[in-house]
């Protein structure tokens, strides 16, 4: 009898560790539920200005219209610096470059940096990383290029373990990754499909916890010509109509240079499509943030330059969508104000309800948002502490410090004043207002905001060989001003 009563007990005893077990399993999956996943789609080489919802008369973008009609849309999301390296770490870390010390392409991205990957997967996220890297650098003295094909030891990941990554790539139709292991895949086809798809898998993997993925495609990135053809045969380059701000005689090649890369454009969209449409099926979409942005723009031949670095809005300008129906509605809203690239993710992080790390430096307009009042930002700090590559010193290039607000530009160097726009009353910033008496006062309040913001970021506007030699950088290549020009010859030679 007494053993009957035991086995009972022993029974019911198991019974009720059974339950609690599932109480507290079910506990935590609620709990799960209610931390939103995120999703951050990159494309590189962006610019803001082209696509339909932002009224570009020539792209076809219809999946990122339509999300641009249930999403934060936002008009002067601003690059900190306009190349790809000092953005990405800008955004992993909210940082400003001079803080995270990489403003330079291929100088690595320091192993113990607090980093969205590591923030979110200490908050009990699933993290992923798939495409473009271009953060893990090389060490002085070798070869930056060579170090682009190499794999990303397992410490230097920032946080990510669900791992579909090459360094730096721009062949996009031979393109092969390393996985978390390190061994070395190929992306059959258009790159951009088949790392979708990951995409899409690691999702599919991931319904019941809560995930933080970065989907980084390489283009619409030069070059220009290589998409796949039903995109190429989207365009008809007597068709696309130019920015007056094209000179005359490049017109012909500004038109092929945009049909090529409005085909990029679209096969990424088409990509995007298909990465919103899991997300639906998989009963996702209410909870999950999706961003999509791009580290800079593209002159693409306007004021007669193409690519990055300079301080123009075809260059300077990203666009940047925000969709999060479960805390923001099904609608589209507005945002003027400038956002800037150390600002997204502690933003992010409020709209997560993740606690901002101490070193991080942007805002967090996740409050300012939801009340539908505009970011009451002021002002966006837009920097190039060492030009580089296709702007070297030698081709042009030259330090600059500069401010975007919803309606002006300004811009110093390192001899003052260099440019000043209305962007209002000139979107094509083919007026410049420095020296102008009727702008005087204007230059004067801008200066006053450019150097608040400087004094803000403990940035002292030093030449590039300060910043390269405060950091134990070499110029990747021949070029750098010690190299090149005595300074005030360059100075002299650079000033217009």
């Amino acid at each position: 009898m007494r053993s009957s009563i035991l086995v009972i007990g022993w029974v019911f005893s198991i019974c009720l560790s059974l339950n609690l077990k599932a109480e507290i399993t079910d506990s935590l999956s609620k709990e799960n539920q209610t931390k939103p996943n995120v999703v951050f789609i990159l494309a590189d080489q962006w610019r803001a200005q082209e696509l339909g919802y932002a009224g570009s008369e020539n792209v076809l973008t219809p999946n990122l219209d339509a999300l641009a009609e249930e999403s934060l849309v936002f008009h002067n999301a601003v690059s900190v610096s306009p190349v790809c390296t000092p953005w990405r770490a800008s955004f992993l870390t909210g940082q400003y470059p001079l803080t995270n010390g990489i403003f330079y392409n291929d100088k690595p991205l320091p192993t113990e940096a607090v980093t969205a990957g590591k923030i979110y997967k200490n908050a009990g996220y699933a993290t992923g990383y798939i495409g473009k890297w271009h953060l893990n650098g090389h060490p002085r003295g070798e070869d930056a290029f060579a170090a682009r094909d190499l794999p990303v030891p397992k410490e230097r990941r920032q946080g990510f373990d669900y791992w579909k990554v090459r360094e730096v790539t721009h062949n996009y139709n031979n393109s092969f990754y390393f996985d978390e292991e390190n061994v070395k895949h190929t992306w059959e086809g258009y790159d951009v499909f088949p790392q979708t798809d990951s995409a899409i898998s690691f999702i599919n993997r991931n319904t019941k916890n809560p995930f933080f993925l970065m989907l980084s495609y390489g283009p619409p990135h030069d070059p220009y010509f290589s998409a796949p053809e039903e995109f190429k045969k989207l365009y008809n380059e007597d068709d696309i109509k130019l920015r007056p701000n094209v000179p005359e005689e490049l017109q012909d090649s500004a038109r092929h240079v945009l049909a090529g890369y409005y085909a990029h454009c679209s096969a990424i969209d088409k990509a995007i499509g298909d990465l919103l449409k899991s997300l639906d099926e998989a009963g996702l979409k209410d909870n999950t943030i999706i961003v999509f942005s791009s580290e800079h723009g593209d002159m693409l031949l306007s004021k007669g330059v193409l690519k990055k670095q300079r301080p123009w809005d075809e260059s300077i300008k990203v666009p940047l969508l925000i969709r999060y129906p479960e805390k923001y509605g099904q609608g589209r809203k507005d945002f003027y104000d400038p956002i800037n690239t150390p600002d997204l993710l502690p933003t992010l992080l409020g709209m997560s309800e993740i606690k901002k790390p101490k070193t991080i430096e942007g805002k967090d307009f996740s409050k300012k948002i939801i009340s539908g009042n505009d970011l009451e930002n002021e002002a966006a700090l837009v920097m190039l502490p060492v030009p580089f590559h296709e702007w070297k010193f030698m081709n042009g290039g030259r330090e600059y410090r500069a401010i975007r607000t919803q309606r002006y530009t300004y811009v110093e160097d390192l001899l003052g004043p260099w440019l000043l726009y209305d962007n209002e009353n000139d979107p094509y910033q083919m007026n410049n207002l420095v020296g102008k008496e009727e702008s005087s006062s204007l230059q004067e309040e801008m200066k006053k905001i450019l150097q608040a913001k400087l004094k803000k970021t403990n940035d002292k506007f030093l030449p590039a060989d300060e910043y390269m030699n405060m950091w134990n950088y070499l110029y990747d290549n021949p070029g750098g001003r010690s190299d090149s020009l005595r300074l005030e010859n360059y100075l002299e030679v650079n000033r217009n």
